[in-house]
């Protein structure tokens, strides 16, 4: 039987299982190489962490590693029910609080590696973590797709850690009891961005769309609805979904460098966002904060018929 350390948490919302110990060796190299390994080898961990009936379909894993870079905390890698993230914003935010929980970090900043690069954490005084990510650009300037079911609607393309489509165009009410529509939408938007051939730079693949509305709280700028890979929404205002936002918006003169974003979710949560200008883009910073809800041992018996987790 394999036991495996988790410690859960939440960030804005959104669920972040971090895995301290029972992971599959990797090997040794970068964060990239040891997703690679992760990946090809043992995605069968990946379900039995994320997905029922350990998990369910909105749980997001962060698999801490030691860091191939003495001067960084640790490397991380990010995975969901139906794969791996390239970075995530809010489980890094997740991830800082695990690490002040077990007494590894107390206040100040510090590297993290991840596949895409390296981001900085710092814990804050008044609680919240911030995150300087890795540099966020746009690709694409107001793409026109035609839906089967929303009619055309135009966004742009952006990286932000993953690849989003960034949509305010799409005719949809922002509220938490219309999420079945809204994913509709969503899914409506990224089936024909695939279909149509639609991609981020090198052929990325986008696997996030972000619809964005008016703000409900006076101190947010923005409410946004974001698709996951997995199909589930995001609860957190999604920070690399921030993060490309605030490229978008650095783009077209409308966010200074310093200036504060502050991106509403669909619950109403928020993270602060800011960003430093660089030749191609942003390195944005968005902050939020995280709770530890839960330390348990996830137990993977030989004759469990799920001992993979209910794979989608």
């Amino acid at each position: 039987m394999r036991r495996v350390h988790v410690i859960d948490s939440h960030t804005e919302g959104e669920p972040t299982r971090v895995v301290i110990d029972g992971a599959p060796d990797l090997g040794t190299g970068t964060a990239a190489d040891r997703l690679a390994v992760f990946r090809s080898q043992h995605d069968g961990f990946r379900s039995a962490v994320c997905n029922e009936p350990r998990g369910f379909d909105a749980m997001v894993g962060a698999l801490l590693l030691p860091p191939s870079d003495p001067g960084a905390i640790a490397q991380v890698i990010f995975f969901n029910n139906v794969g791996f993230l390239h970075m995530c914003v809010h489980g890094t935010i997740g991830v800082a609080e695990t690490l002040r929980h077990l007494g590894r970090i107390d206040g100040g900043r510090h590297r993290l590696q991840t596949p895409v690069g390296d981001v900085v954490i710092e814990l804050r005084d008044d609680g919240s973590v911030a995150v300087e990510n890795v540099e966020s650009y746009r690709h694409a300037h107001r793409v026109a797709v035609t839906t089967d079911h929303h009619g055309t609607v135009h966004g742009d393309v952006a990286w932000g850690g993953n690849w989003f489509f960034l949509v305010d165009d799409h005719g949809q009410e922002l509220r938490i009891d219309r999420l079945a529509a809204l994913t509709h939408c969503a899914t409506d938007i990224r089936r024909c961005l695939e279909r149509e051939g639609t991609t981020g730079a090198g052929g990325g693949l986008i696997d996030h769309v972000e619809l964005f509305g008016p703000a409900t709280r006076d101190d947010c700028d923005s409410r946004n609805f974001v698709l996951c890979p997995g199909l589930e929404y995001d609860r957190s205002p999604c920070g690399t979904g921030t993060s490309a936002k605030m490229a978008c918006l650095a783009a077209d003169g409308k966010l200074a460098d310093g200036a504060a974003w502050r991106q509403e979710s669909i619950l109403g949560t928020r993270f602060v966002g800011t960003v430093r200008r660089t030749a191609r883009g942003v390195v944005p910073t968005v902050a939020g904060r995280a709770w530890i809800t839960a330390e348990a041992a996830l137990l993977m018996r030989e004759d469990d018929p799920f001992r993979e987790g209910i794979r989608r």
